[in-house]
């Protein structure tokens, strides 16, 4: 499966089914059988699931054509051609199909999300959305949390190369104190624990710094921090590491303002007594939760003294105040950010089929029993992938969190609030390598300047970066 930038021209206009009164969920079976007509100028079904499903209808480009023009519709307010594209996807795109189909379907289901709430499509997405089930995510323990995030590279990227960068930055400090902004519940962390341990210098003190987890946010943990805390430590102990681990109540949709000033006041109380501690601000796939409109207000605290400022420009201002020694920075090389929805969806369409793509290599590869459809490894993340791309289609305001930036965006976010890229060293870049060798062929490693790109058949995932304040 390829990126979908090329799309080919619109499919010919539906007919007017004038009796279409719902939509009723369908297998393939039951599509053959079924007692209303295909509309005039698509392919039939024999068609749309040629050799491999990816012939007609089931091409991938095609898929998007509809679900674009759906979307289009949608926004539109036209009921009658939404309802008339949402029939056909729903016939040509199976949640328990290939890879193509199933992410189809994800978006299938987000735009009848959409339609709920939105005038004349309202009854249509109704009929629907009753006969759909709610999309499910799972709340891991924390052997579960640490095998799926093993799956696939897609967070081993960043954890070897952060990892990699922190032990770098932290040379020849006697206190590290990592604060630690992670997608992942501090999953890195036992991995660079290990790391420390194993220092020729002797092990440090490690002082970890958390934001409470405050928004249900897929992957969901099913303990709490302070629980959490108390295994990391115990784990720490265990390798002859001190360590201490602090919560701090915050939260994403504001800048973690409060957060960030907790540790700045205690920078300010402490003064110079601390200059034998590294302070490193470990970002893995957070930052894009921060709002990225403008701030109504600027507390006291805020460092960009301007009304104007983004929460995300405020975030980093706040941030470089505090001096880190350094900011590694991780995240998804995507962009989610625009306002019209169809622009979201084809910026998500065109990214999102790669976790769908490499999950069905994975279990191809032996991994799950190569039973894909009863994998619950599978199911729970599908499920994750399915909450981002509804609140990608279907959400707006302060309920649509998920907004991914390019790299270059975040890279001249980072040199305009102080910070300068710092690399990856030679080692750093061996370890990514040699973790990459331990999945499946397909996924490759990409050197912009001093950055790191995860790829996944030359296409560009996930990106980390290293930054240090500029003198």
């Amino acid at each position: 499966m390829m990126q979908f930038t090329e799309t080919p021209p619109p499919p010919p206009p539906l007919y007017q089914i004038s009796t279409f009164t719902t939509l009723i969920p369908m297998t393939k079976t039951q599509i053959i059988h079924r007692s209303r007509p295909w509309p005039i100028g698509f392919p039939t079904p024999a068609a749309a699931f040629g050799a491999g499903g990816n012939s007609g209808l089931g091409d991938a480009n095609c898929m998007e054509q509809l679900l674009v023009q759906c979307a289009t519709a949608i926004e539109a307010n036209d009921a009658t051609l939404a309802q008339q594209i949402l029939w056909v996807l729903n016939n040509i795109a199976p949640p328990d199909g290939d890879s193509t189909q199933r992410l189809a379907s994800a978006f299938l289901r987000a735009l009848i999300s959409r339609a709920a709430k939105s005038g004349t499509c309202m009854m249509l997405a109704a009929a629907v959305a009753s006969s759909s089930p709610a999309i499910s995510t799972h709340k891991f323990s924390v052997t579960e949390l640490a095998s799926f995030v093993d799956l696939t590279p897609w967070h081993r990227f960043g954890f070897t190369a952060a990892n990699s960068a922190i032990l770098d930055a932290v040379e020849g400090f006697s206190i590290i104190h990592i604060v630690d902004l992670s997608l992942t519940h501090c999953m890195q962390i036992p991995t660079l624990i290990d790391a420390v341990a194993s220092r020729l210098a002797g092990p440090p003190l490690i002082k970890l710094t958390v934001a409470g987890a405050t928004e249900d946010i897929p992957p969901m943990l099913d303990l709490s921090y302070d629980e959490l805390g108390a295994k990391l430590v115990n784990f720490a102990q265990s390798k002859n590491v001190n360590m201490e681990f602090r919560v701090i109540p915050s939260s994403c949709t504001d800048g973690f303002s409060s957060f960030i000033e907790e540790i700045r006041s205690e920078q300010l109380v402490r003064g110079n007594n601390f200059t034998n501690e590294a302070l490193v601000v470990n970002c893995h796939m957070m930052l894009h939760y921060i709002p990225e409109g403008t701030l109504s207000s600027i507390s006291s605290f805020d460092a960009a003294g301007s009304p104007n400022s983004s929460y995300r420009t405020t975030f980093l201002k706040n941030l470089r105040r505090l001096d880190p020694t350094a900011v590694v920075l991780v995240d998804e090389d995507a962009d989610f950010t625009s306002n019209d929805m169809v622009s979201r969806l084809k910026s998500a369409f065109n990214y999102l089929w790669i976790p769908y793509d490499t999950m069905d290599t994975f279990l191809l590869r032996g991994r799950g029993g190569g039973d894909s459809g009863g994998s619950k490894e599978r199911e729970w993340y599908e499920g994750d992938l399915c909450w981002k791309i509804e609140n990608v289609v279907a959400q707006e305001g302060a309920k649509r969190v998920e907004r991914a930036e390019p790299k270059g965006r975040w890279a001249q976010r980072m040199r305009n609030a102080g910070f300068r890229g710092a690399g990856f060293s030679e080692d750093g870049v061996a370890e990514v390598k040699g973790m990459l060798e331990e999945h499946a062929a397909g996924w490759g490693l990409k050197r912009e300047e001093e950055d790191l790109v995860l790829t996944w058949k030359g296409h560009n995932v996930v990106f980390a970066t290293v930054w240090v304040p500029t003198s």
